[in-house]
């Protein structure tokens, strides 16, 4: 966390006190002892190639499923239902925590977990991935939405705000998924800026 660094009153106050015209001995010292430090940039481990486990992968299609199931079942609801959350559940977002580690040029995301404090909403999704161990970044869906005539609206790959929030995170890749066979993905450069997109092999 960024503290702000000041100079204090009370030495200008002291300095105000001497007699006029008088250099204290130990200004430099003092004012050079208050001067801000900058902070270094924030930095990400250097890799390359991100690589998802199969297994993994495997799981992020079932999950999709799972919360994607009931997408066109809207015929009862409506928008502000569905934006507090208080009709029926249809489609829901989801949020996962990607385990992994980062070998020589290469970020392995071996695993994922629930998000902890998960609430999932029509709209929207809310949770964290504090205190999981190998914690390399997040996982989350896109489902379907219905259009009036019914049909199915997708929201392809990271939006804005999905790539605004990992910017200000410390993760190292995200990802999301729209749709059964899709899946798109973000991570962090060295100096600590996002690049998108970014190539996923599975394996």
């Amino acid at each position: 966390m960024r503290l702000p660094v000041a100079l204090g009153l009370a030495g200008a106050m002291m300095l105000g006190s001497r007699e006029r015209g008088a250099v204290p001995s130990d200004a430099g010292r003092s004012i050079e002892s208050h001067r801000p430090v900058p902070l270094p940039a924030p930095r990400s481990p250097l890799f390359n190639v991100v690589i998802l486990s199969a297994q993994t992968r495997g799981l992020m299609s079932a999950l999709w499923v799972e919360n994607n199931r009931h997408w066109d079942e809207l015929a009862d609801q409506n928008t502000l239902t569905q934006l507090l959350g208080t009709g029926k559940p249809t489609q829901r977002e989801y949020l996962g925590c990607l385990v992994g580690d980062v070998a020589g040029d290469t970020l392995f995301v071996r695993r994922l977990v629930h998000a902890k404090h998960l609430k999932q909403l029509q709209f929207a999704v809310a949770g964290d991935c504090e205190g999981i161990e190998r914690l390399v970044g997040s996982f989350h869906t896109h489902p379907y939405r219905a259009d009036s005539a019914g049909h199915a609206l997708k929201e392809r790959g990271l939006s804005p705000m999905d790539l605004k929030t990992f910017a200000a995170a410390p993760d190292l890749v995200t990802m999301v998924m729209w749709d059964l066979d899709s899946l798109d993905a973000a991570t962090k450069a060295v100096d600590g800026s996002v690049r998108h997109p970014a190539a996923v092999q599975i394996r």
